[in-house]
């Protein structure tokens, strides 16, 4: 019996750190991962960043959208006070990967919405609490509106902070026409709508014949504004999700 992903060469956009561990998880399907990495990220210090991270204790809720998001948020902080007491506010995460990027750090989330996108976090969030008090949402430079317009529609106080740079990474950009011209490409993953824009920023003609994998509807939504015309959505929106979306429609031929 073939291998699950039958050989087939799976186009890895996401940024290099977070790259590898899709590809090996690619390779323990069957598939041929072919990386890319589109996106670069950099944490980002700031004054505001100072303050606010020294002054946690102002806050009764923590939103993190991404594992970027926790990564940086605990590396700025560790860079600002070594002797920084614990977080004692309660932590939203928007999926499961965001959530055991917070466990690496010894946190547990206390709040995860049922379908793992903004839209739907900030409405199950609103939902089961009325009176939240003060919201921290941690950030990129590239993050949805969604989360703070939903807040301010229902009077909810809250202050933002970002903590880390989405770039594009341009230096693969002859990287990646190359890739396509020269290998038969069967899938296109993304991520993020970061790594769909990232894409059309550098590629030379989006490829109509090849299905692009989306890892959400927020991301899906993106690719097909931007003109993909093969688009594939996981039920579960997670890496897995997507290998076995690419799984089944190699099954249905």
């Amino acid at each position: 019996m073939l291998p699950s992903l039958q050989g087939k060469n799976i186009l890895v956009t996401r940024e290099a750190g977070q790259a590898e561990l899709f590809a090996k998880q690619i390779n323990q399907s069957g598939g041929n991962p072919v990386i890319v990495p589109l996106l670069k990220i950099t944490c980002k210090e700031s004054d505001k960043a100072r303050e606010i991270l020294t002054n946690l204790s102002h806050y009764n809720w923590i939103f993190f959208t991404s594992a970027n998001g926790v990564d940086c948020f605990f590396d700025l902080r560790s860079g600002i006070d070594s002797n920084s007491a614990g977080i004692h506010a309660n932590i939203a995460t928007v999926g499961e990967k965001t959530s055991n990027a917070l466990q690496e750090y010894g946190y547990k989330a206390n709040f995860t919405p049922k379908l793992y996108n903004a839209n739907t976090m900030a409405a199950d969030f609103l939902q089961e609490y009325t009176n939240p008090g003060r919201i921290l949402l941690i950030r990129g430079n590239r993050s949805r509106s969604v989360l703070p317009e939903e807040f301010r529609k229902h009077g909810v106080g809250f202050d933002m902070l970002e903590v880390y740079d989405t770039h594009f990474n341009f230096a693969r950009k002859k990287q990646l026409n190359q890739v396509l011209r020269e290998n038969e490409i069967d899938y296109i993953t993304f991520t993020s709508p970061s790594t769909v824009e990232a894409f059309c920023e550098m590629v030379e003609g989006i490829p109509k014949a090849v299905p692009c994998i989306c890892i959400g509807s927020t991301t899906s939504k993106r690719a097909e504004e931007l003109g993909f015309p093969f688009i594939l959505t996981p039920r579960t929106f997670t890496i897995e999700g997507m290998i076995h979306r690419i799984r089944d429609h190699i099954k249905k031929g």
